[in-house]
């Protein structure tokens, strides 16, 4: 007989862990960061077509310390990159990237001196999402993809140590340009 049997109906057994991340999972707020035509998709998808609210994410947060989830969708310029950086650190923890589109995950098509080769150069990304540009069908696929990683993280120092070693590992990258193989 477990404890299952011995409790009354309408009681749920479940794991702090779990419960979190299922609240986490439900309430993101986005952060846009639209910097390209990847923004139009963006915008499309909180429209009344494709319907973000389903999931939580009606509203688009303009001061990054209301929000969770940063989108960057489009290029990176080598001068939005400190402003972008600068948007990340002043999001509170917990906070999640998606890179959304060619252009933020890999520099797409502007191979030169003005396009940061990929956003996670600057921030480290959770989730990438590619497509140039993305539709919206791709951007939910993604952020339902975002909240099955988020049900199952973990709480407490271990998520703090795991976030900085991730974001440590982003930071030292070796460079997409510099990279050998079936790139050049």
């Amino acid at each position: 007989m477990g404890v299952e049997e011995a409790l009354p109906s309408g009681f749920m057994l479940t794991t702090v862990e779990k419960f979190a991340g299922w609240a986490r999972a439900g309430s993101l707020w986005p952060a846009t960061f639209g910097l390209a035509c990847c923004a139009i998709e963006m915008m499309g998808t909180g429209a009344g077509r494709y319907d973000l609210a389903r999931f939580g994410m009606e509203v688009f947060r303009a001061s990054p310390r209301q929000a969770d989830l940063m989108i960057v969708a489009g290029r990176v310029s080598q001068k939005m990159a400190p402003v972008l950086r600068q948007i990340y650190d002043q999001m509170a923890e917990p906070k999640w990237v998606l890179s959304m589109g060619a252009c933020a995950s890999s520099g797409g098509m502007f191979n030169n001196y003005a396009i940061v080769q990929g956003v996670d150069h600057i921030v480290p990304v959770d989730i990438y999402l590619p497509g140039c540009p993305p539709r919206p069908e791709q951007l939910m696929d993604a952020i339902l993809k975002l909240h099955d990683q988020i049900k199952n993280e973990k709480l407490g120092s271990q998520f703090v140590k795991q976030q900085r070693e991730l974001e440590a590992a982003a930071l030292t990258a070796v460079p997409t340009s510099e990279m050998k193989g079936l790139l050049r």
